[in-house]
């Protein structure tokens, strides 16, 4: 069985999806590097990040596909399902042969688990987007933790570059220790210190002292529907929502 052995990156995946056409090869598997357990039998071939290569998988999909398949596909590499390269690498193999006609394919296994994983991930998104919850640091800095089912601190991060364009931010993806950091002209990806300390400016203490205060007060006895609040704000969430937290 032959293995194909990835860094993890996206522009990895891209480029090991490049080898496997040009070399005319069909991997049993793609994996991270760090996931792979090893094989007594297989054939590992480790694939080296191009960006060129990767670049050019990205425009054929985009042209020979949709743009919507690289979305998909992007959205899909973010799920961090298992066996998620291969799902990907099987698409786009019926993508280039179908055309922009593969997404309506919906009765395929492949076609079908690429969607509704894609959906899964956009919904998130979506609603993390209303979720999210920025605290003021001293140092004139928002900060926003985040636990998301999916990897999707890149996804949200354009969204607040455009509404908090004149402010120092960063949003932390707490779960894997990534977070987007923005300075008042671009954002970037980084990797946060586990151990870093985050202190509230007193400005920001007295104003979440008054957003608890206001939430709780805006309630109705007896007209609380805990279900449809769980439906729009799911328990998963709350650990970081300002106004779930005592007062």
């Amino acid at each position: 069985m032959l293995y194909y052995i990835y860094d993890g990156s996206f522009q990895g995946l891209l480029t090991a999806v490049y080898e496997a056409y040009y070399r005319r090869e069909e991997p049993f598997d793609i994996t991270p590097e760090n996931n792979f357990s090893g094989d007594l039998f297989a054939r590992q071939v480790h694939i080296k990040t191009d960006g060129d290569k990767a670049g050019r998988v990205f425009r054929a999909v985009k042209e020979k596909i949709s743009p919507r398949a690289i979305k998909q596909v992007y959205y899909v590499f973010l799920s961090e399902i298992m066996q998620r390269e291969t799902l990907i690498y099987c698409y786009l193999k019926k993508g280039f042969k179908l055309g922009k006609d593969v997404d309506l394919y919906l009765t395929d296994k492949t076609v079908h688990e690429i969607q509704k994983v894609s959906q899964k991930v956009g919904r998130e998104k979506h609603r993390m987007l209303g979720l999210i919850r920025f605290r003021k640091l001293v140092g004139d800095i928002y900060y926003a933790p985040i636990e998301p089912d999916y990897n999707i601190v890149t996804l949200v991060a354009p969204h607040f570059a455009r509404r908090l364009s004149d402010q120092n931010w960063v949003i932390h993806d707490t779960r894997r220790g990534s977070a987007v950091l923005y300075n008042k002209k671009e954002w970037v990806l980084a990797q946060l210190d586990p151990g870093r300390e985050f202190r509230l400016s007193e400005e920001e203490k007295d104003y979440q002292q008054m957003w608890r205060g206001y939430f709780n007060s805006a309630s109705v006895p007896g007209r609380t529907n805990t279900r449809l609040q769980r439906q729009f704000m799911p328990v998963r969430y709350w650990k970081y929502l300002i106004e779930k937290q005592e007062l």
